[in-house]
């Protein structure tokens, strides 16, 4: 029985992630979505049944290797091959050097970094026998930059370039498509109206990024010919200084 192919999105937030998980559903695909808490993905899944597609929602810890493990294996088995994997987990913290602790440290870089690691070697070891798959990292302005106060987030972001530049050297080769695109900007989210109104106000302007419109670009990474893969893609709003 042939079974549709499967996009994964590893932190299907209320913007990014949601946007992604609704633009490959358009296209067909079966998305399984994950957060910690399963509830938090009744909405998207609700929105993408409502509009013909199919979803499938997990609480899932990206952090624990064996929680990992299991959920690409059910999919896997119960589900359908998975073709695209987009690895979208946000962990911005903001704190002045003097105040970041070991414990904020250490859980940026597990959401940032180690998450990506488990997820992008998941993905490989189903993607490898069929020598075909899309791995996209969701990487931020922090991946370029250690602004101030941000020396955790920052941490996790270059870590997780470096994974992605590593990850498409080796998979390149073998048919899988490793793409890391930098979202260079504020996006249009609840957080950034509610804490940040005077960015928002540019949203007319189109000063800050639509969520949809990131969506988009993910889609068409997955549609290049490997003739022409883009492994690095900066996605920032025309008034942004870079």
């Amino acid at each position: 029985m042939n079974r549709a192919p499967v996009a994964v999105v590893i932190g299907a937030g209320d913007a990014t992630g949601s946007a992604v998980a609704k633009r490959f559903a358009r296209e067909g695909f079966t998305l399984c979505v994950t957060r910690r808490t399963v509830e938090k993905l009744e909405t998207l899944v609700s929105d993408i049944e409502a509009a013909g597609g199919v979803a499938k929602p997990f609480g899932c810890d990206a952090r624990i290797e064996q929680e990992m493990v299991e959920l690409f294996a059910h999919i896997e088995k119960d589900i359908g091959p998975i073709e695209v994997v987009v690895f979208n987990i946000g962990a911005n913290v903001h704190f002045s050097i003097l105040d970041t602790t070991e414990r904020v440290y250490r859980k940026v870089w597990e959401m940032g970094t180690l998450a990506g690691f488990l997820t992008g070697r998941e993905a490989a070891k189903v993607m490898i026998p069929r020598e075909r798959g899309t791995i996209i990292f969701t990487g931020a302005t922090a991946s370029l930059r250690g602004s101030k106060g941000f020396s955790a987030f920052a941490s996790a972001k270059f870590a997780l370039r470096a994974l992605a530049q590593s990850m498409a050297r080796e998979l390149g080769p073998k048919g899988i498509h490793v793409a890391h695109p930098i979202i260079d900007g504020a996006i249009d989210t609840d957080f950034i109206r509610d804490n940040f109104p005077e960015r928002y106000e540019l949203k007319d302007q189109d000063g800050i990024l639509n969520p949809e419109h990131i969506a988009e670009q993910y889609w068409q990474l997955h549609c290049q010919p490997r003739d022409s893969w883009t492994h690095e893609l900066d996605l920032r709003p025309w008034m942004e200084t870079f």
